[in-house]
């Protein structure tokens, strides 16, 4: 081969590189480029015995069910995701109904802002996000409302991503982010106005435990509205295809067990709340959420092309390339969840704390 066709090939392999990284970028987004992948916290080295690591939890599923090990679980995962839903989601790691005539985009900000509707939030009030992952809903609620967002998330490496975040989009003043279990919140009792989860409690081994804790810290007379995860009326637990459909989401998204759709508000009643509405967003009229994730073999190939020569360069950790196949086949598995009506990630419920209540049911 002479030097001018090996010149040739060079340039021919750095400009796809360049093309595939810096022209194609984020899907969403160019918060996260495809050269800045990383595993979070762990170190590059780490990322596949961690990605090893947390697949072993399933290998005894009464432990993750513990409150004890959730948090440790949860952690792990959003360590290893979170670059790749920022790179190839955006900032918002949740779903909304697709609307006619929108881009994925303006519909998760429609989706978003809504929850800031439903618990009537405005400037001057202090609200809770209960998960608040890097930030996106966040930064379109305090946008939208004028309202002060305090986010909890387990995450460290979330915590320092939604922080810059929020520092680029001039909305730092009104947005707060701490580390911690909202099992167990650093918050003082009836300190807030308001309160939200989106797609977040799903996380929690006890929707109990979690709801209580959103319970104590809110105000009397406030209002808190979750989107929760769950099975609809349609599972049939013994229909081995819908037990393999709901467990693999389960397994590719760090959930310790989803629920089905009546024990939501059931433990909420528990709790201590007021049920003001429920309603599974999902549903139609609704247009299917899951169209999202069907991106296509070639879209899926284009990724996993790329990640895997990042890692192959050094650029990326190897541990990535392992992460980013297990969240494309889980994304096939929530398509069918979606399709047999099965699964739903949208179920909504607005939820009063009564005038004059105490700091709370016992948990």
């Amino acid at each position: 081969m002479d030097t001018l066709t090996l010149i040739f090939t060079a340039t021919l392999i750095a400009g796809g590189l360049y093309w595939f990284v810096y022209i194609l970028g984020s899907a969403e987004q160019k918060g996260k480029r495809a050269d800045k992948l990383s595993g979070g916290s762990i170190a590059a080295e780490e990322v596949r015995n961690n990605y090893k690591q947390y697949w072993s939890f399933f290998d005894k599923p009464k432990e993750i069910k513990t409150t004890e090990k959730v948090p440790d679980f949860v952690d792990t995962f959003y360590n290893l995701v979170t670059d790749i839903y920022e790179w190839g989601w955006g900032q918002s790691f949740h779903f909304s109904p697709s609307i006619n005539g929108k881009s994925h985009r303006e519909a998760t900000r429609i989706h978003e802002e809504m929850a800031a509707d439903l618990i009537n939030a405005k400037p001057g009030n202090k609200i809770l996000d209960a998960g608040c992952g890097v930030g996106g809903p966040m930064r379109a609620i305090a946008a939208h409302s004028g309202a002060n967002i305090v986010g909890i998330t387990i995450n460290e490496y979330q915590v320092g991503r939604a922080k810059d975040h929020n520092k680029k989009a001039g909305l730092d003043s009104l947005c707060e982010v701490v580390r911690g279990n909202f099992l167990e919140m650093p918050f003082d009792d009836n300190s807030f106005d308001g309160a939200y989860s989106i797609e977040a409690t799903c996380h929690a081994p006890n929707l109990n435990e979690v709801y209580s804790e959103i319970y104590r810290v809110l105000k009397p007379g406030s209002l808190y509205v979750s989107y929760e995860w769950i099975t609809t009326e349609l599972y049939n637990g013994e229909d081995q295809n819908h037990v393999k459909i709901i467990q693999e989401i389960e397994r590719g998204d760090a959930l310790p067990g989803l629920r089905s759709y009546d024990e939501i508000a059931a433990t909420a009643k528990k709790v201590g709340f007021e049920v003001v509405k429920e309603k599974d967003l999902a549903k139609p009229p609704s247009n299917p959420w899951w169209t999202r994730l069907k991106m296509g073999k070639f879209a899926y190939w284009r990724n996993h092309v790329m990640v895997t020569v990042l890692a192959f360069i050094g650029i990326a950790p190897k541990g990535v390339v392992d992460v980013h196949d297990m969240l494309c086949k889980t994304a096939n598995y929530l398509v069918l969840g979606g399709e047999t009506g099965i699964f739903s990630p949208m179920h909504m419920i607005l939820l009063r704390k009564p005038a004059g209540a105490g700091e709370g049911a016992d948990k």
